[in-house]
């Protein structure tokens, strides 16, 4: 997809044709995104409103539609590509996306038109079992209506987040491959959380507890799972391991959850310890 990227690169009609292009047509509008992104990683946030305007006005159609997805993602990976532009690290973005995904979630963007009553609705006539357990939870003074909401939206929050950090990865492979090949890669493998960045979301975690915003505990984990993959990304480099062993990882950590766990448990773990660090040092 290179190609594409570069041609894209050559003036701000072209980026504006391709964003708008991939954005309208169903199911490429992480293209739309990653487009998007490029451009403000490269020339800049002001330089790049042209290019975000002709993503973000068929993405709103179909928000319209009732698909938030693509405009979400759009806004999201546009916030990330600002910060990573600025700050030059992927952990401080992924920080500041985790928490823009988290105040969408917290604002009720992600919920169907109507709430969760018309979803809890379909749920009872369609299974006998969920009506009677919905029952049950109601008597016992559970919100359900509110807990199927905070469901709908985390899952479809998590959703967005995961692409957006995926149409910025694209985006920086594409901008690495133009003006600095091999740049993304080493970029990627050396990512990890700093101890006071890993403490700034142990802290806002904590102040989502205590102020009651569950939204915050749904997604601060995803920049930790993304420096954790990371970590594998730089180990079987250093080691110059088959690419086949990536595969299996990500079979492994799509399909199981205990991949997920002891990747989020190494990356809190490589925090303090920097293992690729370590391993540099010991070849």
């Amino acid at each position: 997809m290179l190609p594409v990227a570069r041609w894209m690169m050559r003036g701000t009609p072209q980026a504006v044709l391709g964003a708008a292009a991939a954005t309208v047509i169903p199911w490429l509008f992480w293209l739309g995104a990653a487009i998007a992104a490029l451009v403000t990683l490269r020339r800049g946030l002001s330089a790049a409103l042209p290019v975000i305007v002709a993503a973000a006005v068929p993405a709103g159609w179909w928000w319209t539609r009732g698909d938030v997805i693509p405009l979400a993602s759009i806004l999201l990976v546009t916030l990330m590509a600002v910060v990573l532009r600025a700050r030059l690290r992927w952990s401080e973005a992924l920080i500041v996306g985790a928490l823009a995904g988290a105040a969408m979630i917290q604002l009720g963007i992600f919920l169907p038109p109507g709430g969760a009553g018309p979803v809890l609705d379909q749920l009872r006539q369609g299974s006998p079992e969920v009506a009677a357990m919905l029952d049950d939870l109601a008597r016992q003074g559970m919100p359900t209506e509110q807990l199927a909401g905070l469901l709908i939206g985390g899952v479809t929050g998590l959703v967005v987040l995961l692409a957006a950090v995926a149409c910025l990865a694209l985006a920086r492979s594409w901008q690495a491959g133009l003006y600095n090949p091999g740049g993304f890669r080493e970029e990627f493998h050396a990512l990890r959380l700093a101890p006071r960045e890993l403490l700034v979301l142990f802290v806002l975690g904590a102040v989502g507890m205590v102020l009651g915003l569950p939204s915050l505990g749904m997604l601060l984990w995803v920049p930790l799972l993304v420096t954790g993959i990371a970590l594998v990304h730089g180990f079987i480099g250093l080691k110059g391991m088959n690419g086949l062993w990536l595969v299996a990882f990500y079979v492994l950590l799509i399909t199981t959850w205990p991949m997920i766990l002891i990747v989020l448990l190494a990356a809190l773990t490589d925090s303090f310890a920097d293992f690729r660090a370590r391993l540099g040092r010991s070849d």
